[in-house]
């Protein structure tokens, strides 16, 4: 039987009151696996605990319940997703410097790698009370704190902190030259599977910026996470949930849904959701609104948003998912800038489906198809985007290559200012992963042509290069960044298509299971459209981030 943390009850239930109360959850409402080291979730069956059996057969049926439970919900990848090494190797640096060459990957509820899009509430840790567990971390006891027999409770958190050298920054002509540091602490408490209370501290700032900084790099002492889940019911074995309170949501390829972790804050939301993940089937309904980032105040909602929708998503096989969903988001505000009304109150409903999987982990794809329609001000909204990425593995060789070709698309308006409107909306997706790391481009009016490249030359090194090839979906619409705004237009078309080339390499050095170093170059070969719509013709960027996670 696998060691159970022994502490005082009192001092937990004390430790995580006064977290609590520290991080304000009294003002507060109410990938296919993440990694290879991560589990998949082994189905259990309920157990019955017998009040009348000896201490020692209780506690081995309470231990069986826990290594199977409470459970946590699987994600597709993300696009052109890579294919990490596995088999005997160091899997980190310091594997690497002790000479500790291991069979397999050890097993770890984060990833291999310095972002993690999911939440840390869906971190899987249940390998930690099973009895054939190996593979041991002194920060184990922290995931899985059993109270008594019904309660659990689990703690952790991350710190990273990122250099950033933008030259010809956000197309201005400026240099822009800056530190961004980030806090998360989480505490999580459960009744068996059936209650969870789950509180998340994020501390963001952004020090001697040369330009304002943007509304995603601070956020001062707020709460990131605060919710609730109460199981409503059971069905073939498999739990139905109720969540209530703030929530980062993160849905299948995260192209128009996303946590959005390369931002120092982090995306959340406020609301209730209602979700059940089957041994094939999942589905998850909401209605939310987005909580706005206040490095001055409390975060609060964006009171003129409501976003709301179903998502489902079928696997027919290990490593296939197949997903539906409708989204409908309804603003009500217009948006301003420099005074200028720039856009109309609108609502749009977006339908689509995805496709993705392997053969064999060496042939890959990636298919996402999407419709719009809707009304933004006195316009007729009828906007679509598709992306089709094919890729293969190398398994035999070395360094594990893997290529993905890739076409993104999202449809622009050729009519400004007639009675129908044709720019896609992105949504709240994560560009920053799909666009080139330099977010000057985001899913809205462009094609993307684009290659992807992974290498391993050794199991804790990751190599990722990229090449995009952006035009203009229509000429006379405008180029928008990734965070949806408006950065360059010609109504006359004159200036033409091409917006441009960019290349981005990325290292990511796994020192041991909790720490990354990440290093990045990307540059932008201006095209026709940006030397013709302004200053600001040759961004780059270069960045180093150490992260660390507990």
């Amino acid at each position: 039987m696998a060691h159970r943390p022994t502490i005082s009850i009192r001092r937990i239930f004390s430790l995580f009151t006064g977290t609590a109360l520290f991080l304000g959850a009294a003002a507060a409402p109410a990938q296919e696996k993440m990694d290879d080291a991560i589990l998949t979730p082994p189905e259990a069956e309920a157990v019955v605990l017998p009040t009348a059996e000896p201490k020692e057969k209780k506690d081995a049926a309470c231990k069986w319940f826990w290594e199977t439970n409470p459970p946590y919900r699987t994600y597709a990848p993300a696009g052109f997703w890579p294919v990490p090494p596995t088999g005997c190797g160091y899997y980190s640096m310091c594997d690497w410097l002790k000479g500790d060459l291991r069979k397999d990957p050890p097993k770890y509820g984060y990833p291999r790698f310095a972002f993690m899009a999911p939440s840390f509430y869906d971190a899987d840790f249940r390998y930690v009370d099973s009895p054939k567990n190996k593979d041991h971390d002194h920060f184990d006891p922290w995931h899985r704190i059993h109270l008594n027999d019904n309660w659990m409770f689990a703690t952790g958190g991350s710190f990273w902190t990122r250099y950033m050298n933008e030259v010809d920054s956000r197309l201005s002509g400026l240099n822009n030259n800056y530190n961004l540091v980030r806090t998360r602490v989480f505490g999580d408490l459960w009744h068996l599977d059936s209650f969870r209370l789950y509180v998340e501290f994020i501390d963001a700032h952004s020090f001697n910026p040369d330009l304002a900084p943007l509304p995603i790099d601070r956020n001062r002492s707020d709460l990131l996470n605060a919710f609730v889940d109460v199981k409503m019911f059971e069905l073939d074995g498999k739990n139905a949930y109720l969540r209530v309170g703030r929530q980062e949501m993160l849905l299948g390829s995260q192209r128009l849904v996303s946590t959005l972790d390369w931002a120092n804050t982090r995306r959340t939301f406020q609301g209730v959701s209602a979700f059940r993940q089957g041994e094939k089937f999942d589905v998850n309904l909401f209605w939310v609104q987005p909580v706005i980032p206040n490095p001055s105040h409390f975060d609060s909602v964006d009171n003129n948003q409501n976003f709301a929708g179903i998502f489902t998503t079928y696997r027919p096989k290990k490593g296939h998912f197949l997903d539906m969903y409708y989204l409908f988001l309804d603003n009500t505000k217009p948006a301003v800038l420099r005074g200028e009304k720039t856009s109309q109150p609108y609502n749009v409903h977006t339908v689509g489906t995805r496709y993705t999987g392997d053969v064999d982990k060496r042939w890959l794809w990636d298919v996402e198809l999407n419709l719009q329609f809707g009304e933004r001000g006195r316009q007729d909204i009828f906007a679509g985007a598709a992306a089709v990425n094919a890729g293969y593995h190398f398994k035999d060789m070395p360094w594990d290559p893997t290529i993905w070709a890739c076409y993104e698309y999202a449809s622009g308006d050729r009519n400004p200012g007639s009675g129908n409107n044709a720019t896609f909306n992105q949504l709240f997706p994560f560009g920053h992963y799909y666009f080139g790391f330099l977010d000057l481009v985001g899913r809205q009016n462009i094609h993307d042509v684009n290659g992807q490249l992974y290498l391993y030359p050794t199991k804790w090194i990751t190599l990722w290069m990229q090449y995009h090839h952006f035009e203009l979906a229509s000429s006379t619409d405008a180029l928008y960044n990734a965070g949806g705004a408006a950065i360059r237009r010609d109504i006359t078309g004159r200036a033409g298509r091409n917006v441009g080339n960019e290349i981005d390499f990325v290292v990511n050095l796994h020192l041991d299971r909790h720490s990354d170093i990440f290093l990045g170059y990307s540059k932008l070969f201006s095209g026709d459209f940006i030397r013709n719509t302004g200053s600001g013709l040759s961004p780059e960027l270069f960045y180093a981030m150490y992260n660390i996670r507990w």
